[in-house]
């Protein structure tokens, strides 16, 4: 196995990152777009993707890329999560890039997707896990009828990427689907139906393994997202309880409390070796089904635990509105279902170890 330790250059392009959203993703303004009808901050995704170029880490350079790894789009993915950054850098930069990496060639429509010109969505529903079961839409010459549930940031992608009962990954343009809103846990990431009425679609390859790749490279990667989400709640609720007085003390030197920090940063600490082991396997393809597995079984309770104790820890501050722990843990709970749940992940990997249940 690799270094998991993060390179000189992963540390480099964490601090480029976090300064970025420091200065552009700040609570009020998240909160003040979760609240509208347009909670995706385009200004911040054409920084991200047209001026860092991150948008294109996973595409090789031959085909308009930058020709990074996994491990580099973990790093923007840990970031992107500390803040809970309303862009679309999962589902396009990662997902649908992937899905369309597995295809032939589609290079002009693989160049946009890496230049962030173009914003793509797979049509597969979030909670949909590497192995199980997708719904499509039924293809009659090129038009496509039907409709799909429960896809994420569909309401800003320029192109979805649709599986048919042909077996065919079809590139729909949105503005031939009609996009309906669903109540989403999440207000970050919002979710929408797609109804597709005769929509013209182009074959772009199969879908069965272009979506295969996608929910795994989605669900290996979601696991940094969701080590950002968590390490952003230790440390917030660390900072707290330093300042935070009772009886005249800091309220994070009761031994109660600093039991349960301490076993949070155990939890956190585990759930970055995990999630490293995840991306760097997806960079080397590796032992990659079982590390992303793994690391999807244990990320999701740690992310919602982490969460959770912040909530708990800051008390009355934390149930407020205005106060930025409720995005996090909004986000972790929703992520603890995105590609397939804890549970499920835990009954894949006894198969692919070959321990089941008796």
């Amino acid at each position: 196995m690799s270094d998991l330790l993060y390179s000189e250059e992963e540390e480099a392009l964490r601090a480029a990152v976090r300064d970025l959203l420091t200065d552009h993703c700040d609570t009020t303004s998240v909160l003040a777009r979760a609240e509208s009808d347009a909670p995706h901050d385009p200004a911040l995704w054409k920084t991200l993707a047209d001026g860092m170029g991150l948008a294109g880490l996973l595409v090789p350079e031959d085909r308009g890329g930058q020709g990074a790894t996994h491990r580099e789009a973990a790093v923007v993915l840990e970031e992107l999560g500390r803040a809970v950054a309303p862009v679309p850098y999962l589902t396009s930069a990662v997902v649908a890039t992937e899905a369309l990496l597995a295809c032939a060639d589609d290079g002009d429509l693989l160049d946009g997707l890496a230049s962030g010109r173009v914003i793509g969505a797979l049509a597969v529903g979030l909670h949909t896990a590497p192995g199980a079961a997708f719904a499509s839409v039924r293809a009659d010459g090129g038009a496509l009828h039907g409709e799909l549930t429960g896809i994420a940031d569909a309401a800003v992608a320029d192109v979805l990427l649709v599986p048919a009962d042909d077996g065919g990954l079809y590139a729909v343009t949105a503005d031939a689907v009609s996009v309906t809103p669903q109540t989403s846990l999440d207000l970050t990431r919002p979710l929408a139906r797609l109804t597709f009425d005769a929509a013209q679609g182009r074959r772009v390859g199969d879908a069965e393994p272009a979506v295969r790749r996608a929910l795994r490279a989605g669900a290996g990667l979601l696991a940094s997202e969701q080590l950002g989400v968590a390490e952003w709640a230790l440390t917030e609720t660390v900072r707290y309880l330093k300042d935070r007085k009772q009886f005249n003390r800091p309220v994070g030197g009761f031994q109660a409390l600093k039991h349960r920090l301490a076993q949070l940063w155990l939890e956190v600490v585990n759930l970055r070796a995990a999630a490293r082991a995840a991306a760097d396997a997806l960079a080397t393809g590796e032992d990659t089904d079982v590390s992303v597995t793994v690391a999807q079984a244990y990320a999701a309770p740690v992310a919602v635990r982490a969460a959770e104790e912040a909530l708990q820890l800051h008390g009355g501050l934390g149930m407020t509105w205005e106060h930025p722990v409720h995005l996090r843990l909004k986000r972790a709970k929703a992520d603890s279902i995105a590609y397939g749940t804890a549970g499920a992940h835990r009954e894949a990997l006894a198969d692919l170890v070959d321990l089941r249940a008796p």
